[in-house]
């Protein structure tokens, strides 16, 4: 790896672990409801109109219930203003009701912090539904993960209680006193380095063709028309436009990248100049995705009373998204053998020192575009500055592995914690097998019940994966959609529910997945991959919740040294991947041997 790329990495992490500390902090604040009063008095007449008491704490049923039924009702909304779209204010270009598959496809997406776009947002939406359903989404979406970690760590460490909080209130105090103003000042940044914030209609421009060529005069006639020279008569070519989409980007971008949803404005999503306009807004990007789940473990080490806890779930996390990166980004710069035995491969001007540069902006670099995809599939965000169907078999294979673990290297915001604290409830469970004790967790047992969650929450996903991997395969339907035969094929179908059911929302691009077999498949494996976690998470804290806390004794396992980190990564190494091992076998691995030994 260049040095170049290796210092990106290191800056990246700095930022990152500077800025997650307060946040953290703030985190923490809200979640046990240490507000100043001013605040508490703006939220005191939302909390009245919606007849809700902020102290009350629910049992993680009625948590669950409100989660649902406001997550279902945001689903409904968001289908219903695409159906009506062209009926409705703010829809300059005129785009016309989006179909029905499509439309419940993209409900589903956005309202489970997924964000799979089967679309062209400028060619799709009116700027009320990316606005207004789409962005306001983006919010709640990502607040609704925050909540269920909140409720986790709330079950940790309570002492015999019955509730896990608020769903209400924390909804409301995370949009409020966090996601908005986090998001209102990126987007201000945006602007200023040249993203756009309008509800202009598009732009026709002239572009510089038609300064640049002539083309022979023909007269009535239809035939050229000659000068006393015989020569042909020229005139400039009639001038060309370009059609420029405007709208409310900037707004939706920041919200995107900080709530780790994903879904851009344009097609070409963070690749697209308006949405990133050049290097330092990459980094700032990359840092917005990560920097909630990395402030989740501050306030996770502060919830629980013991902040080396919270430093062990952020030591895990790193040395694994550390290990990964480390792969993706030499793996890119190595580029394509055939190409280089060629003399075609990019000069190291464009590529920094040669390397894989298809599907890859010139402005952002290898290095940029790769340690975006690792830090878009670590997280749950699916953002996209590169086609990730372009990168080499290797380096494809390192989002897609990330998505497979469980989005827990970092994850979404509020799922890459309770994600990771599900696999830490899995290795105690293990470590107490072999040493012959019953297992604890922060002075929590850690019993026949709650591994049956365990189980299912880690279950749920790969089966949805696997499962419609191999219904795509075999439909005739399925099989339509793949551009690519072979090997290739298989990863971009096994990548698109990876990141469905993971609800990662990124793609491979190579898959024509915007049709009624994949718009509605892949929607229910969105739906049941958020919620078919959150409800037995949420099961898991209500049950922690009711234990009593169990004082540290000599025989405890301690849960924040160098041993249980070690002991969580590989964890989540083995379950997370022993899943996939066939099916990564027979696309990214064939992929990658046949490429390397010249087929």
């Amino acid at each position: 790896m260049s040095t170049s790329a290796g210092g990106l990495l290191a800056l990246f992490l700095l930022i990152v672990l500077v800025l997650a500390w307060p946040v953290g902090r703030w985190m923490a604040a809200l979640m046990e409801g240490r507000l100043p009063r001013w605040m508490q008095r703006v939220e005191a007449p939302l909390y009245r109109l919606a007849g809700v008491d902020p102290a009350a704490s629910m049992p993680w049923t009625h948590y669950a219930l409100a989660l649902l039924a406001f997550n279902a009702v945001g689903a409904l909304f968001v289908y219903a203003l695409q159906r009506l779209q062209h009926l409705l204010p703010l829809n300059p270009a005129g785009m016309a009701a989006v179909s029905p598959d499509s439309s419940f496809n993209t409900a589903v997406s956005f309202v489970s912090n997924t964000n799979w776009q089967g679309y062209a947002g400028e060619s799709t939406m009116s700027y009320l539904v990316q606005m207004v359903a789409l962005a306001g989404q983006n919010f709640f979406s990502a607040a609704t993960g925050i909540a269920v970690a909140y409720a986790l760590i709330r079950g940790f460490a309570a002492r015999s209680a019955n509730g896990v909080g608020n769903f209400w209130t924390d909804l409301t105090r995370i949009t409020v006193w966090l996601l908005v103003p986090l998001s209102l000042a990126m987007a201000l940044g945006l602007v200023a380095r040249g993203a756009i914030q309008n509800f202009s209609p598009y732009q026709e421009v002239q572009t510089l063709e038609a300064t640049l060529y002539q083309q022979p005069k023909n007269g009535p006639d239809g035939q050229p028309l000659k000068n006393a020279k015989g020569q042909p008569v020229l005139e400039d070519m009639q001038a060309r436009t370009q059609t420029l989409p405007m709208g409310p980007v900037a707004s939706q971008e920041a919200i995107k990248m900080i709530g780790t949803n994903g879904g851009g404005f344009f097609n070409a999503n963070s690749a697209h100049p308006f949405e990133n306009p050049d290097a330092w807004t990459n980094l700032v990007q990359m840092v917005a995705i990560f920097l909630i789940p990395a402030a989740l473990c501050f306030t996770f080490g502060r919830g629980v009373g013991d902040r080396r806890q919270g430093w062990a779930v952020l030591a895990a996390m790193t040395v694994m998204f550390v290990a990964f990166a480390l792969v993706v980004m030499p793996a890119e710069q190595a580029g394509n053998p055939h190409l280089a035995a060629l003399g075609t491969d990019m000069t190291p001007s464009l590529a920094q020192a040669g390397g894989n540069m298809e599907g890859k902006e010139v402005r952002f670099g290898i290095a940029g575009s790769s340690l975006f995809a690792a830090v878009t599939t670590a997280a749950s965000c699916g953002a996209v500055n590169a086609m990730h169907d372009s990168f080499t078999p290797l380096g494809g294979m390192v989002p897609l592995v990330l998505i497979q673990l469980g989005e827990v290297v970092f994850g979404g915001v509020g799922s890459g914690l309770y994600g990771m604290l599900i696999f830490a409830i899995l290795a105690v469970f293990i470590a107490g097998l072999m040493i012959g004790r019953t297992p604890e967790y922060l002075g929590k047992k850690i019993e026949a019940h709650e591994m049956k969650l365990t189980s299912v929450a880690i279950l749920v996903t790969p089966i949805l994966v696997l499962a419609g991997t191999a219904i795509a395969v075999t439909a005739g339907a399925g099989k339509a959609g793949i551009a690519n035969p072979g090997a290739h094929g298989f990863s971009e179908i096994l990548y698109a529910f990876s990141s469905a059911a993971n609800n990662n929302g990124s793609a491979f691009a190579g898959l024509s997945a915007n049709t009624p077999f994949y718009n509605i498949l892949l929607g229910l494996a969105v739906w049941l991959g958020r919620f078919g976690v959150i409800v037995p998470v949420l099961a898991i804290a209500g049950a922690l919740a009711a234990k009593k806390r169990l004082p540290v004794t000599a025989g405890t396992m301690p849960t924040h040294g160098p041993l249980f980190v070690a002991l969580l990564i590989g964890t989540v190494l083995l379950v997370g991947l022993l899943n996939y091992v066939p099916a990564l076998a027979l696309g990214p691995t064939v992929e990658h041997l046949m490429l390397w030994n010249g087929k």
